[in-house]
């Protein structure tokens, strides 16, 4: 069947909302997506009435709470296509389990030793990093970009950038500003040439295609909730399950132990390893609940919808005069995210202004200072859609910029 936006819509209440005059064009989703109301009434159910402890409680709310909060780890898994359910550790975002990878990564390196991200990164990828380098002395190194916004795999591989001292490469797999969706299985297979972990952030990812962590070639894969029509509040961290089970506990407290002597502790084996004290049990019934959305609209699907819709923007966005879009100008290699610039006018003065006209987009550096200074810019502007967009909005998009350009630059 074709893809019906305008019933997808209907699950999406807060989409009939209206701005003054305006109805609401959310095209804010890269930031956070809107739930369906399949997501909400599952938390609600939870709460009202299945609500207890997981894992410790030994009566039938606490069965029952423990069997949802582990159906969720296997929805998940499933979702990933992870090899077993025991691979899937549940954070409370995604940035929580990019730290944890790093912390729990800290304990292979030393001088010398060399980590890779790139210029492109959420501070998410770029900070932890950064603290763990200074921690242990190992140098941090990164991938710059090309002008057209994607990695530059020639620089890198003139400059040696993985090499035998390389011991953790951390990439985006879509950036959260340009959209560019970089090629990780190529990329993961050099870092395992020289014995090096590949870890992934797909929080662009994961929401808007088919996703194999397998196949992806990753070890690591950090991924969040709220940006897949699921709640806030819980984050996902997959790893292949021999290297989680050879990593140190991120966090002390209850769950994460086997035994505890005031003289020192034994650990729970992995996933329960790197989720101390009570976890986002409702929040996981939520995210389990997305899971099951997502799975019914398919993938491919959503993917096919964020495509067309990806290319319709970019055309449109092509013919207003004294715009720049950074990064990738085609619907070639790239996700739906969209960041731009208008001549002469401020992104916070262009996003103030859609607001107004009922366009919801992000104005800012996008927690990626570093790449906004590459490219020269202070920060941008950013429309992002989602399985719940149409062309309508895209249209809607526009023709705000073209007012809000006029409005203070009239000499386009």
């Amino acid at each position: 069947m074709a893809y019906d936006v305008e019933k997808v819509r209907e699950d999406f209440p807060i989409l009939q909302r209206r701005v003054g005059q305006y109805p609401l064009a959310y095209l804010d989703s890269a930031n956070t997506s809107q739930k369906p109301r399949q997501v909400v009434e599952a938390m609600e159910r939870h709460y009202l009435e299945h609500n207890a402890n997981v894992a410790r409680a030994m009566h039938l709310l606490g069965a029952e709470a423990t069997e949802a909060f582990e159906g969720a780890r296997g929805k998940v898994a499933g979702f990933v296509k992870a090899a077993r359910p025991e691979e899937i550790v549940f954070t409370k975002n995604a940035s929580e389990a990019l730290n944890l990878a790093a912390n729990t990564l800290a304990s292979r390196l030393g001088p010398g030793d060399e980590v890779v991200i790139s210029v492109m990164e959420h501070h998410s990828n770029i900070v932890p990093w950064q603290l763990v380098c200074e921690r242990t002395g190992a140098t941090l190194r990164w991938f710059d970009i090309t002008d057209d916004g994607r990695l530059d795999l020639e620089k890198a591989e003139r400059e040696s950038l993985i090499n035998e001292r390389t011991k953790v490469v951390s990439l985006t797999c879509v950036s959260n500003v340009l959209g560019t969706r970089n090629p990780i299985a190529d990329i993961a297979a050099k870092a395992h040439a020289v014995g090096a972990v590949m870890v992934v952030d797909a929080s662009q990812a994961v929401p808007h295609q088919a996703s194999d962590v397998t196949a992806l070639g990753a070890d690591l894969v950090a991924f969040t909730g709220h940006k897949m029509v699921g709640p806030t509040g819980i984050g996902i961290l997959w790893g292949r399950y021999d290297l989680l089970a050879e990593l140190p506990p991120f966090l002390g407290g209850g769950e994460m132990i086997e035994i505890v002597e005031m003289e020192r502790s034994t650990y729970a084996a992995p996933p329960h390893r790197f989720e101390a004290g009570t976890p986002p049990i409702a929040q996981a019934v939520g995210l389990g609940a997305a899971v099951d959305y997502l799975n019914g609209l398919g993938m491919e699907a959503v993917e096919a919808h964020e495509h067309e819709l990806t290319a319709y923007a970019l055309d449109k966005m092509a013919s207003i005069d004294g715009l720049r879009i950074l990064g990738p100008t085609e619907a070639v290699d790239r996700g739906s995210a969209i960041s731009f610039n208008l001549a002469g006018v401020h992104p916070h003065d262009v996003m103030q202004v859609l607001d107004s006209r009922g366009v919801a987009i992000r104005g800012g550096h996008h927690c990626a200072r570093p790449l906004h200074k590459r490219l020269g810019a202070q920060s941008s502007t950013r429309a992002s859609s989602y399985l719940y967009t149409t062309t309508g909005e895209i249209d809607a998009l526009a023709d705000a910029l073209v007012f809000t350009r006029d409005y203070f630059a009239p000499r386009f």
